[in-house]
């Protein structure tokens, strides 16, 4: 099986050597300094790691961040999150790992590649266009969930997921899966999406917002 995570994880890893701690993301205020240690907190730690989906826990994932940005030098951090999770984690058995951190390597890339270079797209190998697609087709009703006033048809190459209760004006999100899931994601300024539908639908559609991954 090919382990699409594993190698988006390398990748990610290998991008931010290249561009230091210091350069700008798509992730608000956080650095390329701070992302590795987002990741390591996210699937080391699952106690502290609570705050990214529970922003009344926040506080403890970002003081977990910040013990590790004070105690660990760029380098360190970034080895870390190439090494993966703990043994004993979940994550670190193959099929979970694909499941859980594809997406996840995936958009973090994305922030740095398209933060730091002036948004450029990668020519990405046709076997992990169908695993995002894959994903994508799973995570669609949690990605788009807010969305309200609209049913939405997500349109890839290979396949059409409706979303909502038919009831509603349809928007169509068009695009290759790893766009879509930017958009999903909140990337809606840098994600390669078309959408049609009624004017005033779409514009829901466009601003609406969804926390980071």
């Amino acid at each position: 099986m090919i382990r699409h995570a594993r190698a988006e994880r390398a990748a990610l890893c290998d991008t931010l050597l290249q561009v230091g701690p210091d350069a700008s993301t798509l992730c608000g205020d956080w650095t390329t300094g701070d992302l590795p240690a987002h990741l390591i907190v996210r699937e080391g730690r699952p106690d502290r790691a609570a705050g990214i989906l529970a922003p009344p826990l926040a506080g403890r994932t970002e003081a977990a961040m910040a013990a590790l940005l004070r105690d660990n030098d760029f380098e360190t951090l970034v080895q870390r999150l190439r090494n993966g999770p703990p043994r004993w984690h979940p994550m670190s058995v193959p099929p979970v790992d694909e499941q859980a951190n594809l997406v996840e390597m995936f958009v973090h890339h994305e922030d740095v590649l398209r933060a730091a270079f002036g948004a450029p797209r990668r020519s990405l190998d046709p076997a992990l266009v169908s695993a995002l697609g894959d994903r994508l087709a799973v995570m669609a009703k949690m990605l788009f969930r807010r969305t309200t006033g609209a049913d939405l048809e997500i349109v890839t190459a290979k396949r059409r997921t409706r979303i909502g209760s038919g009831k509603g004006p349809v928007v169509e999100i068009h695009g290759r899966p790893g766009e879509i899931i930017l958009f999903g994601f909140g990337r809606r300024a840098v994600a390669e999406v078309e959408l049609i539908g009624p004017p005033e639908t779409v514009e829901i559609v466009r601003t609406t917002t969804r926390y980071g991954v």
